[in-house]
C-alpha cells in the first residue's frame, strides 16, 4: 500500500496542465460528469516492450476509478453505452506479437443526438484520449498515432458544441499533436502520460482537486510536427544525419523559431498561482541563485523554478537558452513562501569547439568573451534576466581527446548574430583525422601469463589475500570467453523470469567463487516473465515532468527493495536517450529533450536503486533516438552535439550517480557499432569520466572492428577491444 500511494502521488505530480480556461478544473464536488472516449474503459499504464512488461494484480481502468470517487457523479447511461460497445469491439492487442499492438484503439462513433441528450443531464464533459508506444516501432505522422483519428476529431467537435466545459485528458506515452486546440473550444487540457498501476486513481485525484497539478513539460510542443529541426532526417533506415546539431527542442525553437511553439519547454499550469523574486551572486567561479516563491492563490500547490543562461553567440554560435539548474518547492499553502537555492559553476556555460579550432582552441570546451545572461522563471519562455556576467577574454575550460569524426560530410545548423539577433545558418561539419588504430594500440593492457588453477577465489581477492591479476591468470580461454557473455532471457541460472544471467553462469566460473548476477528489464518496474507480480511505476516522461529528483529517488528506492526481494542485481534502466524527435517510439521511457534534466533524473534513479544494494543500468549509450531500423541505422553526428547533448546525460549519471552500470545501444555512431565503439566506451566513458563499472551490450547487438567492416553478432573481440564487459 505504501508503494501504491507513492506511485499515485508521483503520477499526479508528473501530470502537466496546459490549458484551464475559466477554472474548468478541478471539478467541484458533486459535479455531474459525462465521460467520453473509448479509452475510459482501460488505462495505458506504460508503453510496450521491455520498458513496460510488468505484471500487476489488477489493470487500472479510468472509468472505474472515476465511478468510485465520491466527489463525482459519473453519467451511468453514457458509461454503459461505452461498456456495451467495447464488448462488441474488444481491445486489440495485436495478437500478442512483440511490438504488434496498435498505438490506439478504435473509437466508438457518436451521434449528435446522443451528445445533446447527454449534455442536458450533465454539468461538464471529460474526453479521454489514449496512445501507447513501444520498443522497436516508432510513432507515425498519421491518424491513430501522432495525430487524432477522424472519430476522435468528431468526438471533440460534438462535445465542444454541446458542453460549455470540456476537459481533455491525454493518457499517452509522449507528446502527440495538440493542434486540435486551434479548432475546438476545449476548456482544459491535461497530459497524464502513463502513470503505472496507480495512474487512473491519480487522474481522479487531479480532476477533483485532491492533487493540484505541478508537472512541467520536459519537451517543447510545436504547432506543426514539420517544424521540429530533425523532421527531415528522422526515421531514415540507413543513415540518420543530425543536421540540427546542438539545436534540439527548445534550443532550436527559442533561438530561431519562437512563433512555432504552442507550449514552451518547462511550461505547466496549476490550480493556484505563484510569485517569485530571484537574486544571484557569483563567488570563486560559482553562481548561487536564491529564489523566493510565494503561493498567491487560494489552493495548495508546488512550483518549479528553472534557471537558464544565454552565452555569447561568438564564433561557435550558441542557443538563446540552455537549462543550467532547477529546483521544486514543497507544497505551499496560500500566502506561504519558500526560498530555493541553486548553484552552478561558471564552467557549466562552456561550449565545445570541434570546428577545427575556430576559437583557436580545437577539441576544447571554451567560454568565449562577452556577456552571459542568466534567466530565472517557471518555464523557458517566461524566465527573465536577473544577472549579467561579462568575460573580458576567452577562457579555455578543458581540452579533450578528439573523438568519432563523422563518416559523411554534411551541413549542420549554426547560429550567427545579425543586428543583435541569432539567426540560423548552415556550415559544414568538420571531419578531422583521428588515428583510432594507433590510439587503440597504445591503450592495450599488458597480457597476463596464464597459470594453473591455484585455488584462488573471488573472495580471496575481496579479502586482499591475492591480487585480481593472480585470480584472472587461472582462467582458461573458455573461462574468459564465458565471462564476457551473458545468458539470455529467462536463464534458469538466475531469478526466474528475469532478462539474463551474468558472471558465474558456467560450472568452471562458479568454482572460482563468481556468483551469477541476475538482471531484469525496467525501467517502469520489474519485468518477471514467469508471471510474478511487481510494482508498475509511472513512465519516464511522467517522472521527469515532476522535476522532483527527491520524489523520483523515493520511487526507485522502493524498486530497489523489490530487486533485493527477488534476488535481482541490476535493473535494466533508466533509459536516458534524448527526445530528439516527438515520434521516437521509446520517448515514453526516456525523460526529456534536455540533457541536464535527463541526467539529474537519472542520478535520482541510480541513487534510489542503490539504496538496497542493486544497480541501475543507464541506457542506451548513445544516440538511440529512433526505433525504426534501430539495429542498423547509423547516427551521423558532430562531436560537439555528442559532447554537449547526447553524451551529457550519461556523463552526469556516471559522475554523480551511485552503483551505475551502462548498456550500449544497437545503432552505429559515426561508423562504429555502439557495442564496440572504442571512442565512446574506452576514450570517453572509461578514460575521461573514470568509469570502472559494468558495460553490457543490448541483447543480440552487432559489433565491428573497423568502420567499413561487416557488422557481426559473433565477433566479440571488437566489444572487448572497446573495453566493454559483457555481450
Amino acid at each position: 500500500m505504501e508503494m501504491y500511494a507513492l506511485c499515485r502521488r508521483a503520477a499526479a505530480e508528473g501530470a502537466v496542465l496546459l490549458k484551464n480556461d475559466n477554472a474548468c478544473l478541478p471539478f467541484a464536488r458533486g459535479t455531474k460528469l459525462a465521460v467520453f472516449g473509448r479509452a475510459q474503459t482501460f488505462y495505458y499504464k506504460s508503453g510496450t516492450g521491455s520498458g513496460g512488461m510488468v505484471h500487476i494484480d489488477k489493470e487500472p481502468c479510468t472509468i472505474e476509478s472515476l465511478e468510485q470517487d465520491p466527489a463525482l457523479q459519473i453519467d451511468p447511461i453514457l458509461a454503459a453505452q461505452y461498456r456495451d460497445w467495447v464488448k462488441r469491439h474488444p481491445f486489440n492487442d495485436g495478437g500478442g506479437r512483440w511490438g504488434g499492438e496498435p498505438w490506439f484503439q478504435e473509437e466508438m462513433p457518436l451521434e449528435e443526438q446522443t451528445v445533446r441528450e447527454t449534455a442536458a443531464r450533465n454539468d461538464a464533459a471529460l474526453v479521454v484520449l489514449a496512445r501507447t508506444a513501444g520498443e522497436d516501432h516508432d510513432n507515425a505522422d498519421r491518424p491513430g498515432s501522432y495525430r487524432l483519428t477522424a472519430e476522435e476529431e468528431r468526438l471533440l467537435s460534438l462535445t465542444t458544441a454541446q458542453f460549455d466545459r470540456v476537459a481533455v485528458v491525454l493518457n499517452v506515452g509522449n507528446v502527440i499533436d495538440t493542434s486540435f486546440l486551434e479548432r475546438y473550444p476545449v476548456s482544459s487540457l491535461l497530459y497524464v502520460w502513463q502513470g503505472g498501476m496507480a495512474g487512473a486513481d491519480a487522474l481522479a485525484d487531479l480532476l477533483t482537486g485532491r492533487q493540484v497539478p505541478c508537472g512541467k513539460l520536459t519537451d517543447t510542443i510545436a504547432f506543426r510536427l514539420e517544424d521540429h529541426p530533425a523532421f527531415a532526417d528522422f526515421g531514415h533506415k540507413r543513415k540518420n544525419r543530425y543536421r540540427e546539431d546542438i539545436y534540439v527542442g527548445y534550443r532550436y525553437f527559442e533561438t530561431f523559431q519562437k512563433d512555432a511553439v504552442q507550449f514552451p519547454f518547462g511550461f505547466g499550469l496549476s490550480y493556484t498561482s505563484f510569485e517569485q523574486h530571484a537574486s544571484i551572486s557569483f563567488r570563486e567561479g560559482l553562481f548561487t541563485v536564491s529564489c523566493t516563491v510565494t503561493n498567491v492563490g487560494d489552493r495548495l500547490g508546488k512550483e518549479v523554478i528553472q534557471v537558464y543562461f544565454q552565452a555569447p553567440c561568438g564564433k561557435l554560435g550558441t542557443p538563446s537558452r540552455q537549462l543550467v539548474a532547477f529546483a521544486k518547492t514543497k507544497e505551499l499553502a496560500p500566502n506561504e513562501s519558500q526560498t530555493l537555492t541553486m548553484s552552478f559553476p561558471l564552467d557549466a556555460m562552456a561550449s565545445y569547439d570541434d570546428d577545427g579550432g575556430v576559437t583557436g582552441h580545437p577539441s576544447s570546451y571554451v567560454l568565449e568573451e562577452g556577456s552571459y545572461e542568466i534567466y530565472v522563471g517557471s518555464d523557458v519562455r517566461s524566465a527573465s534576466s536577473v544577472y549579467t556576467y561579462t568575460l573580458d577574454a576567452l577562457r579555455v575550460v578543458r581540452t579533450m581527446q578528439p573523438i568519432l569524426p563523422p563518416t559523411d560530410r554534411f551541413e549542420r545548423t549554426v547560429a550567427v548574430e545579425v543586428d543583435g539577433e541569432r539567426r540560423t545558418a548552415k556550415a559544414a561539419v568538420p571531419i578531422p583525422h583521428v588515428d583510432m588504430e594507433t590510439r587503440v594500440a597504445h591503450k592495450r593492457p599488458a597480457p597476463l601469463e596464464p597459470t594453473e588453477d591455484r585455488g584462488i577465489t573471488l573472495a580471496d581477492v575481496y579479502r586482499k589475500a591475492h591480487t585480481l591479476d593472480a585470480f584472472l591468470a587461472q582462467f582458461s580461454d573458455a573461462d574468459l570467453a564465458a565471462l564476457c557473455c551473458g545468458e539470455g532471457m529467462n536463464s534458469p541460472k538466475a531469478t526466474p523470469g528475469t532478462g539474463g544471467a551474468l558472471g558465474g553462469q558456467t560450472a568452471s566460473l562458479a568454482s572460482f567463487g563468481i556468483p551469477v548476477c541476475a538482471v531484469t528489464d525496467g525501467p517502469s518496474g520489474l519485468r518477471l516473465d514467469d508471471g510474478t507480480k511487481a510494482s508498475s511505476i509511472p513512465n519516464g516522461t511522467l517522472l521527469a515532468c515532476t522535476w522532483d529528483t527527491a520524489l523520483v529517488k523515493e520511487v526507485y528506492t522502493h524498486i530497489g527493495a523489490e530487486l533485493k526481494a527477488h534476488a535481482i542485481d541490476a535493473l535494466l534502466g533508466p533509459g536516458i536517450n534524448l527526445h530528439r524527435h516527438p515520434l521516437c517510439g521509446r520517448n515514453f521511457e526516456y525523460f526529456s529533450e534536455d540533457p541536464l534534466l535527463s541526467g539529474k533524473i537519472a542520478v535520482a534513479v541510480t541513487k534510489g536503486v542503490a539504496a538496497h544494494g542493486a544497480y541501475a543500468t543507464i541506457k542506451h549509450l548513445c544516440c538511440n533516438n529512433q526505433e525504426t531500423a534501430r539495429h542498423r541505422t547509423e547516427a551521423i553526428v558532430s562531436e560537439r552535439a555528442l559532447r554537449e547533448l547526447y553524451l551529457k546525460p550519461f556523463e552526469i549519471a556516471v559522475k554523480e550517480g551511485e552503483r551505475v552500470a551502462v548498456m550500449t545501444a544497437y545503432n552505429p555512431v559515426n561508423g562504429f557499432c555502439s557495442a564496440s565503439n572504442y571512442d565512446i566506451i574506452a576514450t570517453v566513458l572509461r578514460d575521461e569520466w573514470g568509469f570502472d563499472g559494468l558495460v553490457m551490450t543490448d541483447w543480440w547487438a552487432c559489433c565491428n572492428l573497423h568502420r567499413h567492416a561487416r557488422r557481426s553478432r559473433t565477433k566479440l573481440q571488437a566489444m572487448i577491444r572497446a573495453k566493454g564487459d559483457v555481450y
